[in-house]
């Protein structure tokens, strides 16, 4: 039997709107999960460079027997007897170190004449045969006692060269005495964040060499956290010089490897280098590196010059403070240290960017509400980041500002837990008269921190341009500042400026 066919007549809308449901649903968990942030690249810092970098700055304490004798370089036979600082007072160093900024101090535990400030059993050469404390006194110990209370770290420097030891230039026996030495520093005086080793002997002495690489196998087997200094790393390098001042472009990258130590590279870095190791800046507040009764201080205005050469180019500062005879820090070092923590407050505490609004050429996920959002660049920090598209080529930010700002320091920064990658930027204003965009200022690397000066500008828009870069280029955080004070030294012969000038230019700076 046949049945009769009935034409079926099925509407398409109920099951198009069903998918489109469907696709509107997937589409909404999708979106629920963030964009992951894109690749580090090679070479990027460890977690204890991060922490050191983010300090800024550290004080060198040079100190031992070249602060009785006014020597700079002891020659090893100074008597033991002319170390007596009869005020010594540890607690005083560190109070002025944390009151001005500074979270670490550097002490010569020994220097070139081979003196120590602690009771080594290795030699008599020490503070044991001293009058200071009846001979039972101990600088180091004092020192990480009065760091431990006040919550700074503790750095040592222990001098490879040794002008007093008799086993100096026995290869073999020499380096067990230093390892031996290194060793009490390390295991008697609680946690040490910092290691310093440098290069530094004088023409015509003995031939030694130096088992570095066993030297840092060690440090870090007994102070796993601490940061080792020497001309090439491993984990900081020299600058190149003693003047306080980077490169106008200096790269944390380096080659460990490099066998013969090149100034140049040592100053900028290495854009193809394979190991991340930033430069130290080290200076001395005084001509010397030791305290001399007829030397005077750097002003102010000469340390926060350095500071835009140092840690405004990627570098850490260690500003040499040497004690005085007396065991202080001296009123005038101290009275510096003041007016430069005064000045640096007075330009750097307010971000005048911080009443932009912020736009970029492109957001990573492309959302307004993006975790790589432009708005990222106004919060202070490493870990949040303007991060552009992977096809944007433009990588700029623009600035806009509802009333005109003026300001002199531009500052840049880049996470560089995710490596270092800006290679050139440059920043405009826009020109209301010309209707189009005028250069303020450009720079080459960027890195933990970049700082530029320049002479004011007055703007309501601007752009930061990054023109050439490793990698998708990344922003942390950026800064517009009025800068009173550097303006003021380049129009004037003053060498120095008083707190109350300091503070009259505080309250007269244009926002």
């Amino acid at each position: 039997m046949r049945f009769p066919r009935i034409p079926l007549r099925i509407s398409l809308e109920p099951i198009i709107i069903l998918v489109l449901i469907l696709c509107d649903s997937l589409k909404s968990e999708c979106s629920l999960h963030p964009t992951p942030p894109p690749l580090p690249i090679l070479p990027i810092p460890t977690s204890r460079q991060i922490e050191w970098q983010l300090a800024e700055m550290a004080i060198f304490l040079h100190f031992g027997t070249n602060t009785f004798t006014d020597r700079e370089w002891g020659t090893g036979q100074a008597d033991p007897s002319v170390f007596n600082p009869a005020l010594l007072n540890a607690t005083q160093w560190v109070s002025v170190a944390k009151e001005f900024g500074f979270s670490r101090l550097v002490l010569t535990t020994k220097h070139h004449d081979g003196f120590c400030l602690w009771p080594s059993q290795y030699t008599n050469y020490s503070v044991k045969s001293s009058p200071w404390r009846n001979g039972s006194g101990d600088v180091v110990r004092e020192l990480a006692d009065a760091v431990k209370i006040l919550g700074l770290e503790l750095g040592i420097y222990l001098s490879p060269w040794d002008r007093h030891e008799s086993c100096y230039g026995k290869t073999l026996e020499y380096n067990e005495f230093y390892l031996g030495q290194m060793t009490e520093l390390l295991t008697r005086y609680g946690e040490i964040s910092e290691v310093f080793l440098d290069g530094a002997k004088g023409e015509g002495e003995k031939d030694m060499e130096y088992f570095f690489p066993l030297w840092f196998r060690l440090i870090h087997q007994l102070q796993p956290q601490a940061i080792i200094f020497s001309d090439a790393g491993p984990d900081t390098r020299w600058v190149g010089d003693e003047a306080g001042a980077a490169g106008t472009s200096c790269w944390s990258l380096f080659n460990a490897s490099t066998t013969q130590f090149d100034f140049q590279n040592s100053n900028e870095g290495d854009p193809f280098g394979q190991d991340w190791i930033p430069a130290t800046c080290d200076v001395s507040i005084r001509p010397g590196w030791f305290w001399h009764p007829l030397e005077a201080p750097k002003s102010a205005l000469t340390l926060l010059d350095i500071y835009y050469k140092s840690v405004g180019r990627n570098c850490l500062l260690l500003l040499n403070v040497p004690p005085n005879s007396s065991g202080l820090i001296s009123t005038e070092d101290i009275q510096v240290l003041k007016e430069f923590s005064q000045i640096r407050s007075s330009i750097f505490d307010l971000n005048l960017a911080n009443n932009a609004s912020v736009s970029a050429s492109s957001t990573r996920g492309n959302s307004v509400d993006s975790v790589y959002s432009p708005s990222n660049v106004l919060s202070e920090g490493l870990y949040s980041y303007w991060a552009p598209e992977p096809d944007d080529e433009k990588w700029t930010l623009y600035f806009y500002f509802d009333k005109e700002i003026l300001f002199n320091v531009l500052l840049v920064q880049e996470p560089i837990q995710m490596g270092q990658r800006i290679m050139e930027f440059h920043l405009d204003f826009f020109d209301e008269n010309t209707e189009d965009w005028q250069l303020v200022s450009n720079g080459t690397t960027v890195g933990y921190k970049r700082l530029l000066l320049f002479p004011t500008v007055k703007a309501t828009r601007l752009r930061l341009v990054v023109d050439k870069s490793r990698s998708l280029p990344l922003v942390s955080y950026v800064g517009l500042y009025m800068d009173s004070f550097s303006v003021f030294t380049l129009s004037t012969n003053s060498s120095s400026i008083t707190l109350q000038q300091i503070t009259e230019r505080r309250n007269t700076s244009v926002i």
